[in-house]
């Protein structure tokens, strides 16, 4: 499954007014609720005790690195523009800078190239 198919089946909701976490009973959670049980089911496990907010920069992270493209990233974030993503979570993409040079170097090298 491509990038855009991935992304378009993961944005279908049962209607625009469901919650994507709810209660049982469609009811939205209490922002709390969410935090108490990240800490109980971390005081299970011998994973790092992190925030549950941590998770989101996590995981706006791992997309980044991943190489999904920062649009997408930042739809799914919730931010309002992209440049807000841009600034937030350039830092992990390092190799950013060098692959823009690369593609343009490229891209002068078939320009310049000589004709047989």
């Amino acid at each position: 499954m491509n990038r855009a198919t991935c992304w378009t089946q993961a944005r279908r909701r049962p209607d625009e007014d469901a919650f994507v976490v709810a209660q049982i009973d469609g009811q939205p959670l209490q922002p709390n609720s969410l935090t108490h049980e990240w800490v109980r089911l971390l005081a299970k496990t011998d994973l790092p005790r992190i925030r549950y907010h941590d998770l989101r920069h996590s995981h706006a992270s791992q997309m980044l690195a991943a190489g999904v493209h920062p649009k997408v990233a930042s739809e799914r974030l919730g931010h309002s523009r992209i440049g807000i993503t841009i600034d937030l979570y350039q830092h992990t993409m390092p190799g950013m800078g060098a692959c823009a040079a690369e593609l343009v170097d490229a891209a002068v090298r078939k320009a310049v190239k000589p004709k047989a």
